[in-house]
């Protein structure tokens, strides 16, 4: 990784994070500093995340360290649940595979989709993904408009009983970029973004697409910017 990817990959880290309302440790921040300097590798980063996650206390830091190191390890990009699976698995390793999706519980939150469908909801979201060509070649405008639908979808379905929102951010994160489209989410304030979620979810998408309008930017600034202007994407 270039110093400018290292940076942006803490960066991230820790908005994720933040946005669960999780802060990493003092010694943890030190630790992405140093990887962020070049004075730590990526080997380093990995085994102090494996130590930490034994500590029930620290699980925040290894999260934090896996999620700075997550794009460096890739996987399959099918827009289905078995790529958010897959990230997941790299934010919990250790979790037992029949552990990591929600399970139907007495006193289950009746909003969000039924744990007990879940493999059934997620065919339907990837398909409705696939059938629009996972987002690629829309002009602004839309693309805000269909993230904001699929951000509120997969949000609803809630595949994962821990890291549900971290694994959430990464795959938008991932599918915008492959779009052409890159998300700031730096600009994303946690108590707005916990409100536009919940609204979302009551059927109130305004707050969201807003959110999304705030963060996008153009992988490919100077094309979008020179040729096409801003509300215009890679298609043009």
């Amino acid at each position: 990784m270039t110093p400018a990817e290292r940076q942006s990959a803490v960066a991230f880290a820790l908005r994720n994070l933040l946005l669960d309302d999780r802060q990493p440790s003092s010694s943890a921040l030190q630790a992405a500093s140093d990887f962020m300097a070049g004075r730590k590798q990526a080997e380093a980063l990995v085994d102090q995340a494996r130590r930490l996650e034994a500590k029930a206390d620290a699980l925040t830091d290894a999260l934090f360290l896996r999620t700075t190191l997550v794009c460096q390890r890739p996987w399959a990009t099918e827009g289905d649940l078995e790529e958010l699976r897959a990230i997941h698995r790299r934010l919990l390793p250790g979790l037992p595979e029949e552990r990591a999706l929600r399970r139907p519980q007495p006193n289950d939150d009746a909003s969000l989709y039924p744990a007990a469908m879940l493999e059934q909801g997620a065919a339907a979201i990837g398909q409705e993904l696939a059938a629009e060509h996972n987002l690629a070649s829309l002009d602004r405008p839309v693309f805000v408009d269909r993230l904001a639908h699929y951000y509120d979808e997969l949000s609803y379905l809630h595949s994962f009983a821990d890291c549900d929102g971290m694994t959430l951010r990464i795959f938008l994160s991932r599918l915008s970029h492959d779009a052409g489209w890159d998300l700031d989410w730096g600009q994303a304030d946690p108590t707005a973004h916990r409100r536009a979620i919940q609204r979302a979810l009551r059927g109130n998408t305004d707050d969201l697409q807003a959110l999304i309008a705030s963060m996008v930017r153009p992988v490919n600034p100077t094309r979008i910017f020179l040729i096409a202007g801003w509300d215009q994407g890679p298609a043009h």
